[in-house]
């Protein structure tokens, strides 16, 4: 977590230089911060509860990052969006090539909250360093110069997650669903423009971003607490699969759907979904995957979600072909869901 913090530190001083080769050094290390930041985090808390011998809780704690993940980024939106108007943006000096100002202002303020989260890391937490499973013990000799460097660790958890098809799964269908959110945080901007610009036609001024983006904060925030009143009665790996079929129906809406309130509201229902996603998955993916090799399968987890929004990318595919492909996925990872909580069944 230390080092997530100092990286991704880098990476937001580097967009204050005008230079294209710095400010690529700082989308390289804004990736690899990004890769901490979703395996890390996780994996620590996941971790903690074990050793606390609280794992019945580890749905609730997911439930209450999730909601207060969707509080903070409402609050991050309204404080960048002040930061930003701040001060201007110009250079220090004429001809110098480090800027400060305008949209440079979010990104210090940034800097600040990350040295705020390496001092509380540093200081709170203690150092999870994962516990060794049976299976492993019957692969040390094999294993263990893999655990003496990061790209050992990749090939160690490579092998794990082959050898396990529910580990496999999970990584699948993590993949499919967060690289349909991805595609959806692309897309549904110029979705929902388009459509209402067909509505009200030279009427048409702007749409409240920031209002819309609140709004599916606040869809996720219930998201979260459904899933909190659901894990009472459902184990989390059936309610996955009731979350992936309604996820799957919403982008069926949005593709179908004629209006843009319509599709608003399609698109509300999946930010349910994702409020329901995050603490699913992080409860399943703690009881399946080796304590061990969590983080390195977390980040091995990531490699097929960036080809997928990559593809998405690199395609130039319009909305509604993009929501169409996330509408698949979605079908997809219902069909792959339910073999899973089948097998954990009869396990």
């Amino acid at each position: 977590v230390i080092l997530f913090s100092i990286i991704y530190s880098l990476s937001c001083m580097t967009k204050h230089f005008k230079s294209f080769w710095v400010l690529m050094i700082g989308r390289l290390l804004g990736g690899i911060a990004t890769s901490l930041l979703f395996s890390v985090f996780e994996a620590w808390l996941i971790g903690a509860h074990g050793s606390a011998n609280v794992m019945s809780h580890l749905g609730k704690s997911f439930s209450s990052a999730q909601y207060g993940n969707s509080i903070i980024a409402i609050v991050a939106g309204q404080i960048a969006n002040r930061a930003a108007n701040y001060a201007e943006f110009k250079p220090t000096s004429e001809g110098s090539g480090f800027y400060t100002g305008g949209y440079l202002g979010p990104f210090d303020v940034s800097m600040v909250a990350l040295i705020l989260v390496g001092i509380l890391a540093s200081s709170l937490w203690e150092e999870n360093y994962g516990e060794k499973s049976a299976d492993d013990d019957d692969h040390d000799d094999s294993s263990k110069d893999e655990k003496t460097s990061a790209v050992g660790a990749l090939k160690g958890a490579f092998s794990t997650t082959i050898r396990s098809p529910d580990i496999l799964s999970c990584g699948i269908i993590s993949s499919l669903f967060e690289g349909s959110m991805y595609i959806f945080v692309f897309m549904w901007t110029p979705a929902l423009t388009t459509l209402s610009k067909e509505e009200l036609g030279d009427e048409f001024d702007s749409l409240p971003f920031g209002v819309i983006f609140s709004t599916f904060m606040v869809c996720c925030m219930a998201g979260s607490s459904l899933f909190s009143i659901a894990m009472e009665k459902m184990k989390p790996e059936q309610l996955a699969v009731i979350v992936f079929g309604i996820a799957a129906t919403a982008f069926a809406l949005v593709v179908f759907s004629g209006s843009a309130t319509s599709t608003f509201l399609a698109m509300n229902l999946f930010e349910m979904c994702v409020g329901m996603y995050f603490p699913s998955m992080g409860t399943m993916k703690g009881m399946i995957v080796p304590e061990d090799k969590r983080a390195a399968i977390y980040n091995l987890f990531r490699i097929p979600l960036n080809f997928i929004v990559l593809f998405s990318l690199l395609t130039d595919l319009t909305p509604r072909v993009s929501f169409i492909l996330c509408g698949t996925m979605m079908v997809v990872a219902t069909l792959l869901q339910m073999k899973l909580k089948s097998r954990r069944i009869q396990a």
